[in-house]
C-alpha cells in the first residue's frame, strides 16, 4: 500500500485538498494529513470558509521515510501560512532529495519556490504564482498538470483529475499513456 502525506493548515483550498484525497484513497493509498498543530483544520470553499478536516499528525511528528509522496493542496492562504514554517519547507526538501513524488497544486508550488527546488523544473500554477516561479528559475507552462521527474504540478480545482492521475501514476498504482 503506497503511503501519501498531505501537509495543510487552515485555509486550504477545500476541494483540493478532498479530492485528491479522495480519490488517492478510492486507489488503494492511505493518506495522511499533517499541520503544525494538532485538531483540525479549516478549508476555504471558494470565497468563504468550508469544511473542517481532522489532522493526524503534526508536521514535527512527521518522518518523510514513512511515506511514498507527499500532497500540497493550494489556496491562497495555506501555502503562504506553510512557507513560513521550518519544518514545513524541511518535509518538502527531504521528499524531493529522497526523489519522491512531490505534487502542489495552485499556490501550493509557493512552498517548492521556498524550499529552493524549484529552478530549472517544468511546473505550472495558478496564475498569479506563475511570475514567483520564473522569478525562482522554473520553466513555467500552462497546462493542467506538469510532470518534471518527481515534481508534479497543476494549475486549479479543474485540473484535480489530471493532477491526482500524475499522482497515481507516479507511485505506479496506475499506467496511463499508449500502453495502458
Amino acid at each position: 500500500m503506497k503511503r501519501i502525506l498531505i501537509i495543510a493548515t487552515d485555509g486550504f483550498e477545500q476541494s483540493e485538498l478532498t479530492k485528491p484525497r479522495d480519490i488517492m484513497s478510492d486507489a488503494g493509498a492511505e493518506v495522511t494529513i499533517a499541520s503544525p498543530e494538532d485538531g483540525s483544520i479549516k478549508g476555504w470553499d471558494k470565497d468563504n470558509w468550508g469544511d473542517s478536516v481532522d489532522v493526524d499528525i503534526t508536521l514535527d511528528e512527521v518522518s518523510s521515510g514513512d511515506f511514498d509522496a507527499l500532497m500540497l493542496p493550494g489556496g491562497q492562504i495555506n501555502p503562504d501560512v506553510l512557507r513560513l514554517k521550518p519544518r514545513a519547507i524541511e518535509l518538502v526538501r527531504e521528499f524531493d532529495a529522497a526523489g519522491k513524488p512531490v505534487a502542489a497544486i495552485c499556490h501550493a508550488p509557493w512552498l517548492l519556490i521556498e524550499a529552493g527546488i524549484a529552478k530549472g523544473r517544468t511546473m505550472t500554477s495558478w496564475p498569479s504564482v506563475r511570475t514567483d516561479l520564473a522569478n525562482a528559475g522554473a520553466d513555467v507552462v500552462d497546462r493542467e498538470v506538469a510532470v518534471d521527474g518527481n515534481i508534479i504540478t497543476s494549475r486549479k480545482p479543474d485540473d484535480i483529475g489530471a493532477f491526482a492521475a500524475a499522482l497515481k501514476e507516479a507511485l505506479a498504482m496506475e499506467r496511463v499513456g499508449e500502453n495502458a
